[in-house]
């Protein structure tokens, strides 16, 4: 009945009314025009049209409230992901830094390692070499000695065999039984 009143008062002070012609009467075409118009009002709020419309209306817009929210839940959790990632990727860009630190001063301590290594083995070398050749003066020596004892031993065998005699010989022989026989006994 309130949309009645309204409508009546919108289209109640309408230019028709001037008009010379009576307002209410079925010649007048603007009065017809009224009518329809009231009808066809009437006519949807009979069969509930806009509480209907409203009803749409208010599902829609709560549709879209609700894509609006799950929207802004997916971009709150895009941008937690965002920063999670990019946090993981300041982490392992610090991981990767320090590996390649890491792996520098192992490579520098390697080197001096093996610089270290070289000067020990070189140290070693010459130790042995210095050895090697003390072992072949060693031997040299005492070659040249085993020979100097074998020429003297040869010289002394040739030199008393031209002194010794047969009764020199024997008496030779005798002692070195006696010597031998104390030595037993």
């Amino acid at each position: 009945m309130r949309y009645l009143l309204t409508l009546t008062a919108l289209f109640g002070a309408t230019p028709a009314l001037a008009a010379e012609k009576p307002f209410i009467s079925l010649e007048n075409t603007d009065f017809i025009v009224l009518l329809a118009f009231l009808l066809f009002l009437a006519i949807l709020l009979w069969f509930k049209v806009p509480s209907k419309v409203a009803e749409m209306l208010d599902g829609r817009a709560a549709g879209i409230q609700k894509e609006l929210d799950e929207a802004r839940g997916l971009r709150e959790e895009a941008q937690a992901l965002l920063a999670s990632y990019e946090r993981k990727q300041r982490d392992v860009q610090g991981q990767a830094d320090r590996i390649v630190t890491n792996a520098r001063e192992e490579a520098s301590r390697a080197a001096e390692q093996a610089k270290d290594d070289i000067r020990k083995s070189v140290a070693r070398r010459l130790a042995a070499a210095e050895e090697q050749i003390a072992s072949a003066r060693a031997a040299a020596v005492k070659d040249v000695r085993d020979r100097a004892v074998t020429v003297a031993i040869a010289a002394a065998r040739d030199v008393i065999a031209e002194q010794m005699t047969a009764q020199r010989s024997n008496a030779l022989i005798d002692n070195s039984i006696t010597t031998v026989d104390d030595k037993l006994h």
